[in-house]
């Protein structure tokens, strides 16, 4: 007759953590955060000087004849 060995007690299996996905969690997260503070900080700012009376205020630059 054949001895058995004893059965090992099952147990919850845990899972490793994976810090390559929290990671990249995380850095998704604050570029989110980044990129709504950018948002607010450009709506909530005024610029410190008018622009230039020879500069058109898109940024182009004005055609001289």
């Amino acid at each position: 007759m054949a001895r058995h060995r004893k059965q090992p007690v099952p147990t919850a299996p845990s899972a490793p953590p994976r810090p390559a996905r929290a990671r990249s969690r995380l850095a998704a997260g604050l570029a989110g955060a980044s990129a709504v503070a950018a948002t607010l900080l450009v709506l909530t700012v005024n610029p410190a000087a008018p622009p230039a009376p020879d500069r058109m205020p898109d940024g182009g630059a004005a055609e001289h004849p």
